[in-house]
């Protein structure tokens, strides 16, 4: 019998891979394949699936968010990929079945896929609740280090480069696939979404206030309410920047964890 295996992974080439990877075994049956959390957990809650390659760090959902939401008794054999390979990965030898650091190496899979069969033949490829818990809390201390953000970034000023402090950056417009910073009147291009951009910043400084906008709240002078969803903030130098009404809202949180 074949076990229906699930991969899911938000890079392209990662599920790729492992696909090639995976046509060499014969006991098994790449049935289908996700790109982000929200993806995985309508395919398990509508088709069987007897082993699940689930990378942790994804869009919309990570690979822990998705195993909190579907609980052990809903889970399939699983099998957790990680792209933390600068890192010592001892936390994760918690009882599981196994896990996968990228890019997968052939011999490191096949210990993986005998670790499975073994636990799948002994019918103990679901953990214990104890073990299940172990596990969450382990890769969650793993993953949730504290977050280091960017202090300088390097631009393009002509034929010449300058490296920035990003404290000196004012606000942040939306460009297409670029992202414009505006810098004591001067506006430097960076190749690079501002969706993108915004996760590399200190998100206790930088904020963003509207779809096409970050400002640097060190730089706001005040802001003004315009009617129910959208207002407008005035930085130091008079500039006028849209603030949505998620923007708005996104501030009061802040304000409010930050008095």
């Amino acid at each position: 019998m074949s076990l229906r295996t699930l991969i899911v992974d938000d890079e392209p080439l990662a599920r790729e891979r492992l696909k090639l990877l995976l046509r060499e075994e014969e006991d098994l049956d790449i049935i289908g394949e996700c790109g982000n959390g929200t993806d995985v957990l309508a395919y398990l809650r509508s088709a069987p699936v007897d082993l699940l390659f689930l990378d942790i760090q994804m869009p919309e959902r990570s690979g822990l968010e998705v195993v909190e939401e579907l609980g052990m008794l809903g889970m399939p054999a699983t099998v957790f990929v990680t792209a933390y390979q600068e890192h010592a990965v001892r936390a994760f030898e918690i009882e599981a079945i196994d896990y996968l650091t990228k890019p997968i190496e052939p011999q490191r899979l096949k210990q993986t896929l005998s670790r499975v069969r073994k636990a799948l033949e002994a019918k103990a490829a679901l953990l214990t609740q104890s073990q299940f818990v172990t596990a969450l809390r382990e890769m969650q201390n793993f993953t949730e280090a504290p977050k280091q953000y960017l202090s300088r970034i390097l631009v393009k000023d002509g034929i010449k480069e300058l490296l920035l402090p990003t404290s000196s950056i004012e606000w942040i417009e939306a460009a297409d696939y670029y992202s414009g910073l505006h810098v004591n009147g001067r506006t430097y291009m960076l190749r690079e979404s501002i969706t993108e951009f915004a996760t590399k910043l200190d998100p206790d400084t930088f904020l963003r206030v509207h779809r096409s906008a970050i400002v640097n709240l060190n730089h706001v002078r005040e802001i003004y309410r315009e009617g129910p969803d959208e207002g407008t903030v005035v930085l130091l130098d008079g500039q006028k920047i849209k603030i949505s009404k998620t923007g708005r809202l996104k501030l009061a949180q802040l304000i409010q964890s930050h008095p």
